[in-house]
């Protein structure tokens, strides 16, 4: 089976040695060692140094020099706007204080679907549109990447030079 241990981030639309393309969600695309079957019936095996987060357009190059393309599969999603950019602050401070994988487009910014979240951001004035969109989530600002997976999320084995604080009247910390 071929094997694909190199990512080019990316890639260009007209690169010539593209042969197929896989469709994957944001998880899915959270890897480091996985068999992969492209659009087109390619097989093969995605086996990464470490975990990254491929992107929307990003190449797997095979063994044998040919690109399978990247293709983010459109998910559930709730589009998040709100009056001014304070408002817009707000709502991602309570976003993030939930430890919420969220994505920034423009103004405006985009979760998984969740009803409890809606209720809240609703309460404190969002205004919510429902959308199918391929998710792209703000990745971690300490060189290294947090898994969707809330197990990984804290008390995880590598090591941090970071302390999470919180105030959030939950009793963390």
């Amino acid at each position: 089976m071929r094997t694909a241990s190199l990512v080019i981030k990316d890639l260009s639309p007209d690169v010539a040695n593209v042969i197929d393309s896989v469709v994957l969600d944001a998880d899915e695309r959270h890897r480091r060692r996985i068999v992969l079957t492209g659009e087109k019936g390619t097989r093969f095996v995605l086996d990464l140094p470490k975990a990254v987060s491929l992107q929307n357009g990003d190449g797997l190059v095979l063994d044998d020099g040919t690109i399978v393309r990247v293709e983010g599969k459109p998910e559930p999603l709730i589009e998040i706007s709100a009056p001014d950019a304070p408002a817009l602050a707000r709502l991602s401070w309570h976003l993030g204080n939930r430890h919420t994988e969220m994505q920034i487009v423009g103004e405006k910014l985009r979760i998984r679907r969740d009803h409890v979240l809606e209720e809240m951001l609703k309460n404190l004035g969002a205004t919510l549109h429902p959308v199918d969109a391929v998710f792209e989530p703000e990745r971690g600002a300490y060189g290294h990447e947090h898994s969707h997976d809330h197990r990984h999320s804290h008390g995880h084995g590598h090591n941090h030079d970071h302390r999470h604080e919180h105030d959030d009247g939950h009793g963390h910390g």
